[in-house]
């Protein structure tokens, strides 16, 4: 049964190889479980519906994904994305995390519709290079200042808007604990580095007295909070274009570059490097994407982290099967989830931001009408704690930058198109 639903012997594979590259892939990832909650339940969600919306939306995107797709990738909500939905869209633009849901529902919703007449190849290949480099760095770096603020390095500053706060308290000593420990650990190659690193500090602070130990397993906490509470209608207000925008945006980067990227470490690119079953993968993640708002939770998406299990030889969807299953076990590490403090989530936080920012390198940094944009991109998302302000004001810059300087091969009819709707919607209505 096995064999025939996916195909192992054609792919060199076999039963053992696909449960441990699962096995691998999970743990890379776990940290997920702890760190949605934990953003998510700022604006007010009860922490035990998100942890069980996270672990039930992880599962069935990487079901859908391993036995409709046959790929090894796993999908969970998607970092970033949940610290918008959190920070901004509910924290600072004030809307409810209902309608926030809403809006991540929408954003699923138009992804499906793209990936079925397949107009996702020519929005993808239309957007600039250096504008997704600096859309993932600037994510990075939005990452980077929340996981500094919750572990009490960086606070509010009357003179300077921020400033440093007092690294000497014992929650900023475990913030940076943790996270050169997940550094070292990962530099090592140690699997699941950065899980490894959130229970360690959560095992300190308990010996500490700072956090109370309350068991280790029991029943799954009750789902009805979050559930079916999204507010469709409420995103439908045109104040929230530019953020189901920012949701979808980011979402068709981290999915295709994801995919693609998983399908060359793993060879599973066809003999003219395009990924086969493209469209089964796309709308598997658009469908985990709602699923994921309807359960509670933000943005569900491919996640980077499947490359360990192919690194480890998974080649077909029983990988991701695998990595399912766990996540659903987890339904049971309810008290572990709950007792872990905002400070040992943190370091996953801050290493998460290096990784996204490590593709400013990529940038060409000799052509300032590629370079200029991309900075102001990656600077504009956490300075104004946005993500969409941050992709409006990089796509505005790129187009008059490339315009000015008389670069018109460089700019494209989706590119301008975009440009002059994130002007219309700075000049009347109020910025994400």
């Amino acid at each position: 049964m096995l064999e025939r639903l996916f195909q192992l012997q054609a792919h060199g594979t076999t039963v053992r190889k696909e449960v441990v590259a699962g096995i691998t892939t999970f743990l890379t990832m776990a940290y997920i479980i702890v760190v949605n909650p934990s953003i998510l339940s700022a604006t007010g969600m009860d922490f035990g519906a998100v942890f069980v919306a996270t672990c039930i939306a992880a599962a069935i995107g990487t079901l859908i994904m391993g036995l409709w797709a046959n790929y090894p990738i796993a999908l969970a909500p998607g970092m970033g994305l949940n610290a918008f939905f959190s920070f901004t869209v509910v924290g600072s633009m004030g809307y409810s995390w209902q309608v926030a849901l809403g809006a991540v529902f929408l954003s699923g919703f138009i992804f499906f519709i793209l990936s079925v007449v397949k107009i996702r190849e020519w929005l993808i290949n239309s957007i600039p290079m250096s504008l997704r480099f600096g859309i993932s760095a600037g994510i990075g770096f939005f990452l980077a200042l929340i996981a500094l603020k919750n572990a009490g390095v960086v606070v509010d500053n009357q003179a300077t808007l921020v400033g440093m706060g007092d690294i000497k308290m014992a929650e900023s000593l475990l913030f940076f604990g943790g996270f050169v420990l997940i550094c070292a650990l990962s530099f090592r190659r140690i699997t699941g580095a950065v899980m490894i690193g959130i229970l360690a500090i959560t095992v300190i602070a308990m010996m500490m007295g700072m956090v109370e130990y309350e068991g280790l397993v029991s029943t799954p906490p009750s789902l009805a909070p979050t559930f079916m509470e999204l507010d469709i209608a409420g995103a439908l207000n045109v104040g929230m274009i530019s953020v189901v925008f920012a949701f979808l945006f980011v979402d068709l980067f981290d999915t295709s570059g994801t995919l693609i990227g998983a399908a060359q470490r793993g060879g599973l690119l066809d003999k003219d490097g395009k990924l086969p079953r493209l469209g089964r993968a796309l709308m598997s993640d658009s469908v985990a994407t709602m699923s994921g708002a309807a359960l509670g939770t933000s943005t569900t998406t491919s996640y980077i982290e499947s490359t360990a299990g192919i690194s480890a030889g998974g080649r077909t969807g029983l990988t991701a099967v695998v990595v399912a299953v766990l996540f659903l076990a987890c339904l049971l590490l309810s008290p572990i989830a709950s007792i872990i403090p905002p400070y040992a989530t943190a370091p996953a936080l801050l290493y998460v931001a290096v990784l996204m920012a490590s593709g400013l390198k990529l940038v060409d940094w000799d052509d300032i009408t590629d370079a200029a944009p991309a900075i102001v991109t990656a600077l504009t998302m956490p300075l104004t704690f946005s993500i969409a302000n941050g992709i409006a004001l990089g796509f505005i810059t790129y187009a008059v930058i490339k315009a000015l300087a008389g670069r018109w091969s460089d700019l494209n009819a989706s590119v301008v198109a975009i440009a002059v709707v994130f002007v219309l919607k700075f000049m009347f209505l109020e910025a994400a």
